[in-house]
């Protein structure tokens, strides 16, 4: 990780000190015909149906390298860009989004997706029922279905529909969050933790074994809606979901001693554990409304981005934020014996860090020493800058779609990821 990467992420952190993030990131974006998802770690994935599969990211060594690829989206389908979006001026974009609150724009279609949710949980057992209800008392973000609705209104809209919501699109929303709480529902168990959201987590409450159960009765229920949707295309691509977090768990549990493979196992990890989701789920609600896999690879490449930066803040934030903001206990990824984005890049200023990341912070002192070495050098920094490229990214596949509302609220809803502080 000594390489030229790390020359070129302290050059752009340079850049992007002297102006205003988006003013930088639109900049960039019009300097080159796409700063692209293979130059930010591009999955290798095929959006033919069937081979979902395949998935796997290849996260950003290559990204990490070099700066200057192609898109073959871009290449190959410039039809699918609207012409307006080419001669209009990045900042009108960024002014016109800026009105737009993804989440009201959003609420309308997730009013009831709590209420269906507990109905998709309904059993006869009052305290399985209770423990399952208990994440789902509607006090949650719904980040991952706001997102699917959006995504959904955009794609039917570019796809010469109603901006409504179909049926299957609106049961893939509420399916994303139950996917989502079953796996902090495990999470918690893997992790000891005792809160989450600002309350007790449920195996805190009602012990490790009610948890799993109820981690594992919440996927099923989801597996069932699923069914229902009647796509196999759709049941494929989620199913991939369920794999990922699986995947990214067991990833979670080894470190790699070289240290180019230990950055290139962050980043595919954050995909398994939260990116995969809100891309998947994204391209699911476009496999509904259109045919073209050029369209559904914009809809996947712009979650897949979103969830990576998502969760790079989400880092960053567990060495900024207390836990009053959090909801639960900072420095929380040291104490596991993570090392993540700050961490690694703060490994360059500071070598003595990679003992102590091989060791998993096992050694008395060691999360307090880890925690002053990367509030000493830059690692925040190059991790918030890290996290500001793939929001570029995903802001470059969102804009090939037709103008709408519900497009430019995901714009907008980039610059949230980043500017947020729990």
């Amino acid at each position: 990780m000594a390489g030229p990467w790390w020359r070129q992420c302290k050059r752009w952190t340079t850049i992007c000190g002297n102006t205003s993030l988006f003013e930088t990131l639109w900049q960039s974006n019009s300097r080159s015909a796409s700063f692209t998802a293979s130059s930010l770690g591009r999955t290798s994935t095929n959006s033919r149906p069937g081979n979902e599969r395949q998935s796997s990211v290849t996260p950003t060594e290559t990204h990490l390298k070099r700066l200057h690829f192609t898109s073959s989206i871009s290449r190959h389908k410039s039809r699918l860009l609207d012409p307006k979006l080419q001669t209009c001026s990045c900042r009108k974009i960024h002014s016109d989004a800026k009105l737009l609150d993804p989440f009201t724009l959003a609420q309308r279609d997730l009013k009831s997706l709590y209420d269906d949710i507990r109905k998709e949980l309904f059993v006869s057992k009052e305290e399985l029922k209770y423990v399952c209800d208990y994440y789902f008392d509607g006090k949650g973000k719904a980040i991952r279905p706001m997102i699917v609705v959006l995504m959904a209104r955009a794609l039917n809209i570019h796809s010469n529909r109603s901006g409504d919501l179909l049926p299957g699109q609106r049961a893939i929303a509420m399916i994303s969050e139950m996917i989502h709480t079953a796996s902090l529902v495990h999470d918690d168990v893997i992790d000891g933790s005792d809160k989450r959201r600002g309350k007790n987590t449920i195996n805190e409450m009602w012990g490790e074994r009610k948890a799993i159960l109820a981690g594992d009765f919440i996927l099923s229920a989801a597996s069932m809606a699923l069914a229902r949707i009647g796509n196999i295309t759709v049941v494929k691509v989620l199913s991939q979901v369920i794999e990922d977090l699986v995947r990214g768990e067991f990833m979670q549990l080894g470190s790699k001693e070289n240290e180019n493979e230990r950055f290139k196992h962050y980043l595919e990890k954050t995909f398994k554990k939260t990116a995969s989701l809100i891309a998947n789920s994204c391209k699911a609600v476009s496999i509904l409304v259109n045919s073209d896999p050029e369209v559904h690879e914009i809809a996947y490449q712009y979650g897949r981005n979103v969830g990576i930066a998502f969760q790079l803040v989400d880092d960053v934030l567990d060495f900024t934020s207390g836990a009053n903001q959090l909801g639960k206990p900072s420095a929380a990824d040291l104490k596991l014996g993570l090392a993540t984005g700050p961490v690694l890049f703060a490994c360059q200023q500071f070598p003595e860090l990679h003992a102590m990341i091989m060791r998993r912070f096992s050694s008395k002192g060691d999360v307090d020493r880890a925690w002053q070495y990367v509030l000493q050098s830059d690692g925040v920094q190059q991790t918030n800058f890290l996290a500001q490229r793939y929001c570029q990214e995903a802001i470059r596949q969102i804009s090939m779609l037709r103008p709408s509302a519900e497009r430019d609220a995901l714009i907008r809803l980039t610059e949230m990821v980043l500017t947020r502080d729990k």
